[in-house]
C-alpha cells in the first residue's frame, strides 16, 4: 500500500467545485464502479475470495442477526423489512462479481486537480457477490428522507447543481458494463441498502450505550434507525424506472427539472391506473352514507391508494424540502391531481394540511415539528386552520377578534371561528388558530399571533358543519364553525412568537394560494373534456352540438382561457422558485383572481352543453362549480387581491418613471 495524494469529499454534493466538474466527478465514480464489476474473477485468481452464489440471502441473514443482537428497542419496520427482503430475493442471486461492499463517495480519492478517480479506500467488506448491491449503496442519497440528518453531515440531494440523475448514473454504469439498463429487482437492492445502513447505525448506538463507541455523534443514531427502515419498506414497494426518460420541451418557457418530469409521468400513470377508476366507487360511498354516522369517514379505497402512492414515492410532493421538486415542477403535477376531487389527498397534498405543514416546516419549533409536523407528513393525522370569524369581516384580517392571552406558562384562547376546513375529518387532531394577543405595538399587523390547539383540548366546541352550495364536502372533512371557550394550551404551543401572526400567514398563504390555482387548471381541463365529449355525443336540431357555432366558440374560448391561466400559474411558480413568495406577490394575486374566474366560466359552459344532466349527480360539474366559485372567496376574495395588484402595479410604474427621469 502506498500514499496517494488527492481529494476526498465526505459531503456527496462535493462543495467548492463547479456544476460541470461535479458532474464529471460523478461520471468518473460510476465508471470506476462499472470497471470494478467488469473484472474477471477467475483471471484474477480470486475464486476463493468469497463464498459467491447466494450473496443476497447471506447478507440479509447476517445483517438481521447483527441488528437483533444490537437492538435496544422493538422497531417493527426493521422486522418487516427483513422479512420482505428474505421473501423477495432476486432470481440473479447466483451472480458472482468482485464487489467493494462499502462503495460510497467518501471512500473515493480524486486527483488533486482533475475530475478522475485515482484510488478507492476501505476494502475490508469486499467479497464476491452481487454487483447491484454496490450500485444501490452508492445511490442511497437520492432517496434519503429529508427528516433524517445525513450521516456525513452533508446536504440533501438537489437538482441543478451538476449531480447526474439516478437514471443517468445507471445508464452510464450499464453502458460501461455492456448490460441492459432495465435492472430487475432494483427495489430489492435499494431497500437492502437502507436495511444494511440501519443495522450498522443500530450497532454504533449499541456500542455507545456500552461505552465502546469512538464516534462523537453516536447517541444521535437511536432516532435514525426507524425512519431509515421505514424508507426501506417504502422503497421495497416502489416501481422503479431505471432507464432514461425523454425530456419534454413543449413548455420551454418554464422547463421542469428531470426529476419533475419523471414524477409527473408517474403521477399521470398512477392517476390513470388507480385513481380515476376508483372515482365511481368513492362517489357512491358518500351518496350511500350521506345521512349516516359514517359520512365523515373515508372509504377504505382511499387508504389503500394512499399506501400505494407512499410506496411509489408519490408523497408530500407539495413541499420542496421533502420532495426535492421546484414550484414549477409541482405546478404541473398539481394540475394533474386537480382533475379528480380526491386525488390530492391520495398524495398527501390536500388543503388545509399542505398549508399547515408548510407553516410548521418554516416557522415551527423543533418540538412542534416533532409532535405535529412529522405525523402530518406521514399522513397519520390531519389538521384544520382557524382564521375566519362569523362576527367580523375577515377579508380584513386585522378585524380578527379571537383572543390569545398569556396566563403564566399557558395561553388562553377565546373566540368563534368558522370555515375551519377539515375539522370533521376523524383524523383531525390539531388546529392552528389565529388570534389577537395583547401587544403594546401600535402596528396593526403586529397584534395577532398563531397558536397550536389540539382538537381534544377542553373548551374546544365543534358547533356545526357549513354547506357549500348545499354540499357538505365530507371527503375533505367539511367546513366547520368552532368555538373556543377558555381553551388553555401550553405557552410552547405559540408559533414563532407574539405578534408574528401576519408574518406567518403571508408565508403560509403564498404557496397555498398558488397550489389552489394549480389544481384549478386541472379542474378546468376536466370540465373542458366533459364539454367536448358531450358535444360530440349529443345531437340537437339535426346536428352534433359541436357543430353549433356557439358551442364551438365555447370550446375554443375555454382552451384559450386554460392556456392563459396555466402560463400565469407557471410564471407565479417560477417567480416563487427564483424570487421567493414575497417577490412573487403580484403574480400570486393575479392568478388567484384569474384561475377561479376562468374555471367558473368553463364549468358553466360545460353545464350548458350537458343540459339538465350537468347539474345532476350524474356529472361532477355541479360540485366542480361549487368548488371553483368558493375559491373566489377562500384565501381572500377577488376584490382584496385586485386592490393588492393595483397597488403593486402603481408602485412598479412609479419606479419605472423615476428610473426614466
Amino acid at each position: 500500500m502506498e500514499h496517494v495524494q488527492g481529494r476526498i469529499f465526505r459531503d456527496f454534493t462535493i462543495p467548492g467545485v463547479s456544476p460541470a466538474e461535479r458532474s464529471a466527478m460523478y461520471v468518473a465514480v460510476i465508471e470506476t464502479l462499472a470497471q470494478l464489476h467488469s473484472l474477471n474473477v477467475n483471471s484474477l485468481q480470486l475464486e476463493g475470495y468469497g463464498i459467491g452464489a447466494g450473496y443476497c440471502k447471506r447478507q440479509v441473514s447476517t445483517w438481521t442477526k447483527q441488528y437483533q443482537a444490537a437492538a435496544h428497542q422493538d422497531i417493527p419496520a426493521m422486522n418487516q423489512l427483513s422479512d420482505w427482503l428474505m421473501k423477495n430475493l432476486p432470481d440473479s442471486d447466483n451472480e458472482e462479481k468482485l464487489i467493494h461492499g462499502d462503495f460510497r463517495l467518501e471512500n473515493i480519492i480524486f486527483h488533486p486537480k482533475e475530475s478522475r478517480v485515482i484510488a478507492v479506500l476501505d476494502w475490508e467488506l469486499s467479497t464476491i457477490g452481487h454487483p447491484l448491491s454496490d450500485l444501490a449503496y452508492l445511490s442511497m442519497f437520492y432517496f434519503w428522507p429529508r427528516t433524517v440528518p445525513m450521516i456525513s453531515q452533508g446536504s440533501y440531494f438537489q437538482e441543478n447543481i451538476g449531480i447526474p440523475s439516478l437514471e443517468e448514473l445507471i445508464s452510464i454504469y450499464c453502458h460501461c458494463r455492456g448490460i441492459n439498463s432495465i435492472l430487475p429487482n432494483w427495489n430489492f437492492f435499494v431497500a437492502f441498502a437502507y436495511f444494511k445502513v440501519a443495522g450498522i447505525l443500530q450497532g454504533v448506538y449499541s456500542r455507545y450505550l456500552l461505552g465502546n463507541s469512538i464516534s462523537g455523534n453516536s447517541f444521535q443514531f437511536a432516532n435514525v434507525v426507524q425512519p431509515l427502515a421505514e424508507t426501506g419498506l417504502q422503497l421495497s414497494k416502489r416501481t422503479f424506472r431505471t432507464t432514461l426518460s425523454q425530456i419534454d420541451t413543449t413548455r420551454e418557457l418554464f422547463i421542469q427539472t428531470r426529476r419533475g418530469q419523471e414524477v409527473l409521468t408517474r403521477v399521470k400513470f398512477f392517476m390513470k391506473q388507480h385513481i380515476l377508476p376508483a372515482e365511481k366507487e368513492i362517489i357512491e360511498f358518500y351518496v350511500q352514507n350521506e345521512n349516516s354516522v359514517d359520512k365523515w369517514k373515508k372509504p377504505s379505497v382511499i387508504d389503500k391508494l394512499k399506501e400505494m402512492a407512499k410506496a411509489e414515492g408519490l408523497w408530500n410532493l407539495f413541499l420542496p424540502a421533502a420532495s426535492g421538486l421546484s414550484q414549477v415542477d409541482y405546478a404541473l403535477i398539481a394540475e394533474e391531481t386537480g382533475k379528480c376531487f380526491f386525488a390530492p389527498e391520495v398524495f398527501n397534498c390536500q388543503a388545509p394540511d399542505t398549508g399547515n405543514m408548510e407553516l410548521l416546516h418554516l416557522y415551527g419549533s423543533e418540538k412542534q415539528k416533532q409532535q405535529w409536523l412529522e405525523p402530518l407528513l406521514q399522513g397519520s393525522i390531519a389538521s384544520c386552520f382557524c382564521m375566519t370569524e362569523p362576527d367580523v369581516a375577515s377579508s380584513d384580517a386585522t378585524n380578527i377578534e379571537c383572543s390569545i392571552q398569556k396566563d403564566g406558562d399557558s395561553y388562553v384562547v377565546n373566540g368563534k371561528k368558522w370555515w375551519s376546513s377539515g375539522a370533521g375529518n376523524p383524523k383531525c387532531k390539531i388546529a392552528i388558530v389565529l388570534g389577537r394577543t395583547k401587544n403594546t405595538s401600535s402596528a396593526r399587523h403586529k397584534q395577532h399571533s398563531m397558536i397550536l390547539v389540539p382538537i381534544n383540548t377542553p373548551g374546544v366546541e365543534i358547533i356545526r358543519p357549513l354547506s357549500v352550495f348545499g354540499y357538505m364536502d365530507h371527503l375533505h372533512g367539511g367546513h366547520f364553525e368552532i368555538h373556543f371557550n377558555q381553551v388553555r394550551v401550553p405557552a410552547t404551543n405559540l408559533i414563532l412568537g407574539e405578534g408574528r401572526g401576519f408574518e406567518i400567514a403571508l408565508g403560509r398563504l403564498g404557496p397555498g394560494r398558488i397550489h389552489h390555482c394549480m389544481r384549478t387548471v386541472g379542474l378546468a381541463e376536466r370540465a373542458l373534456q366533459i364539454m367536448c365529449e358531450r358535444a360530440a355525443q349529443r345531437v340537437a336540431f339535426e346536428k352534433k352540438l359541436y357543430s353549433h357555432e356557439v358551442v364551438a366558440h365555447w370550446i375554443a374560448e375555454s382552451r384559450i382561457a386554460i392556456e392563459e391561466i396555466r402560463l400565469l400559474t407557471l410564471k407565479a411558480a417560477h417567480n416563487i422558485d427564483t424570487l421567493g413568495s414575497s417577490g412573487a406577490k403580484k403574480e400570486i394575486a393575479m392568478i388567484k383572481v384569474a384561475a377561479p374566474r376562468a374555471a367558473c366560466k368553463i364549468i358553466d359552459r360545460a353545464i350548458q352543453v350537458c343540459g339538465g344532466a350537468g347539474v345532476s349527480q350524474d356529472y361532477p360539474l355541479a360540485n366542480m362549480y361549487a368548488l371553483a366559485r368558493t375559491l373566489r372567496l377562500a384565501d381572500g376574495p377577488d376584490e382584496v387581491h385586485l386592490s393588492q395588484i393595483a397597488k403593486l402595479e402603481l408602485m412598479d410604474q412609479a419606479r419605472s418613471l423615476r428610473a426614466k427621469v
